[in-house]
């Protein structure tokens, strides 16, 4: 990459810079953390945005701030208050982090919010990318924001050949990035390379005679279109196959829940009890902690499996509904209205079919 350096003269750096500056101001799209920047807006929106469509974030964004308008009132909020709105986003430590973020911003700091993009991330949940977004976007610090948009767009531009998901291709593209921020306007700088990322030179078929930097790409494609051989990625994670029953214990009118340990997958949020299995069977074993249960009726199969898809597990998950008419007493979780059970922030696996499944266990229940 040392090598692409040298050989583009700084003049030509600046006349694509001052390029993308001037593309971004006309096409800039309206988004609404964008019409006053502050730090607490850039904040949730960056959290926020991380491993999320950009129209289903908006509205989680909007929500956030109409429920807390400020740091100090997310930061007063209870813990579940902010899981449950969170709910449906994933990466659940993000919302953790968020709050705990806030209770740091607003009470050790008396709401006064870091400026630099090393003080950034001493605060939970912010990473380099966050960090240095927050920081040019609001205070003007020339520190590139690194995404993974920003590293297809410069891969492209630079001729990165080192693969960008490892350390070599991404230092490569960081050097390249903290000689090319503009001195003075670096939060327009990052958030322009961002949005061509992100509208223009996309992951297939980029639209390269819209592109500001086409005159010194050195991977332009042709009008005919076509997708360039870089970004180079030398392999994903592999995905974990996982087999999951959900044990949906209830009367009819409560049901068995438990909150999951803040580590791992759905880390803080409420669920039916489940369980890893081999494969899923029509056989099930009704929970240790349920053991105590009297005579529960034979385990229904409730719809069919279907799958849940995270960003390293495939999961093919089974309600089973067991069905009781005794007092019951779980050893762990709790026995819950099915009201107050709603009210309790759980995974997207279990409320795309929460209508569904409350209406079939009561129907049960009165059969």
């Amino acid at each position: 990459m040392q090598e692409k350096l040298e050989e583009v003269n700084p003049v030509e750096w600046s006349d694509a810079r001052s390029a993308l500056l001037d593309w971004y101001r006309t096409h800039q799209r309206p988004l609404p953390w964008r019409e006053s920047p502050n730090p607490y807006h850039t904040w949730l929106c960056e959290i926020i945005m991380q491993q999320t469509r950009i129209d289903q974030g908006i509205a989680y964004w909007q929500r956030f701030i109409s429920t807390w308008p400020d740091v100090l009132s997310l930061a007063k909020s209870p813990l579940e208050e902010v899981l449950k709105a969170w709910q449906g986003l994933g990466y659940y430590s993000r919302a953790r982090n968020l709050h705990k973020a806030a209770q740091i911003l607003a009470f050790d700091r008396q709401g006064h919010f870091p400026e630099t993009a090393e003080e950034w991330q001493k605060i939970p949940g912010v990473g380099p990318y966050t960090a240095a977004a927050i920081a040019s976007i609001c205070f003007q610090e020339p520190v590139p924001a690194v995404d993974g948009n920003v590293l297809r767009v410069i891969s492209r531009f630079r001729d990165v050949r080192e693969p960008i998901d490892r350390p070599s291709g991404r230092k490569s593209i960081e050097a390249f990035s903290r000689q090319w921020i503009h001195p003075t306007a670096p939060g327009i700088h990052n958030q322009a390379v961002m949005e061509i990322g992100a509208t223009v030179c996309k992951p297939t078929s980029p639209r390269c005679s819209e592109c500001p930097l086409s005159d010194q790409c050195l991977n332009v494609q042709p009008e005919s279109g076509g997708t360039p051989s870089v970004p180079i990625k030398q392999g994903k994670t592999k995905v974990k196959q996982v087999n999951l029953h959900f044990h949906v214990v209830t009367n009819g009118t409560h049901v068995w829940m438990r909150q999951r340990p803040e580590a791992g997958i759905w880390g803080g949020l409420w669920e039916f009890p489940s369980e890893e299995v081999n494969a899923l069977t029509s056989s099930p074993v009704l929970p240790h902690a349920a053991q105590a249960m009297q005579a529960p009726d034979t385990a229904i199969m409730w719809e069919e499996p279907f799958e849940h898809i995270l960003s390293h597990r495939k999961m093919r998950c089974q309600f089973i509904v067991w069905h009781t008419t005794a007092a019951f007493a779980p050893s762990e979780g709790q026995w819950l209205a099915w009201k107050s059970a709603e009210s309790k922030p759980r995974p997207r696996a279990i409320d795309r079919f929460w209508r569904r499944l409350e209406k079939s266990c009561s129907e049960l229940a009165r059969r």
